[in-house]
Parts: structure tokens; sequence; C-alpha cells
């Protein structure tokens, strides 16, 4: 990434450090997205708070593979960079809530803890999965290439969130707890 989104003006530490502060933008947003999609989630059910952010984590991460460096864009190229890394981290703080929840309510009662350890490894995992395929793309294209376009690869590979958010909207009931609510609360007005 200092290569790719910021000037080569800069010295190569600055750009490190540049390009590390993208992704610490990602931590930043995680506990407004908990804020934010858990008050979305209590309003309008937490399938449909779930979905949006997977959408938004699938579609903010494939942006960022097909996002031009800073040799096509300028100075907009990291700009849109940490608008992406913005939403990714809302995005994550959205959906960890809002999916151990669902583990958890959809789980047989003596299995919650369980179920809802699974929810709680979808982000390291997915980590782990994304350096993976970054290691094994680093070490097979040559560097030339690697720079060109291998490193899109695992960011592109997101689609899959997408793939895996439209199924769940379409496939994924509402828990009875949440249906219980909304019947009630129905009632009341």
């Amino acid at each position: 990434f200092p290569k790719l989104f910021f000037a080569a003006s800069l010295p190569p530490a600055v750009a490190q450090l540049a390009a590390f502060s993208t992704f610490a933008v990602g931590f930043i947003a995680r506990p407004v997205g908990g804020v934010v999609f858990g008050h979305f989630g209590d309003r309008v059910g937490r399938k449909k708070a779930l979905v949006t952010a997977l959408l938004m984590m699938g579609l903010a991460t494939t942006g960022v593979g097909l996002l031009p460096g800073y040799a096509t864009l300028g100075v907009a190229s990291p700009l849109l960079l940490i608008l992406l890394r913005f939403v990714q981290g809302l995005a994550v703080g959205g959906q960890w809530g809002g999916a151990v929840l669902i583990a958890i309510e959809n789980a047989p009662p003596n299995r919650r803890g369980f179920f809802g350890s699974f929810a709680q490894m979808g982000v390291p995992v997915g980590v782990v999965l994304g350096n993976a395929i970054f290691l094994i793309m680093g070490a097979t294209v040559p560097p030339d290439s690697f720079l060109a376009w291998a490193w899109r690869v695992p960011f592109l590979l997101s689609i899959v969130l997408v793939i895996l958010a439209l199924y769940i909207q379409l496939k994924l009931e509402d828990t009875a707890d949440v249906q219980a609510a909304r019947a009630l609360a129905a009632q009341k007005d």
C-alpha cells in the first residue's frame, strides 16, 4: 500500500506509517458500527442489520481491490482507501454483535456458547485467510506483477461476502424471540 496509494516522493517510513494509518481507521470505526448497527438491529431486526453489514463489508473490500492507485487518481486514491477502510470498520462493528446474537438465539439452549464462538471467529479467520492468500500470491507471482494486479486478488475474493449476505437475506428467518418482540411492539402501536 505505501507504493500503491501514496506519493512516491514520501520517504518510505512515512509512506509505511500512512498505510498503517489506513488500517487503523477500520479499528476506529468498529465501535461506531456497533452502536449504529446495534440500534438498527433492535429497530428493524438483526437479520436486516447483519445483511446490511455483510453487504457493506463485501462491497467495501471489493472496492479496495478495484481502487486505482496514486499514480492514476492522485490524492483521491488514499482518501478513497481511507473511506473504504472506515466502511469496513463500521461493517465489522455492526456485524460482530448481530452475528453472535443470531447464532446464540438459533442454538439449542445447551450449546449457545459453542454456537456463539463460531461468529466470534469470523473476522479473525477472514484476516488469516486474506493474509494466507497474500503470502501465496507474494510467493508465486513476480514482484512487479504483485504490485500490478496480484495484491488485488484477496480483496476481490471478498465478493463471496456479498453472496453470503444475499443467501442469508433469502434463507435465514428471524428468531422466535425477535418475531415475538415485533408482535408485542405492533400491539403497543
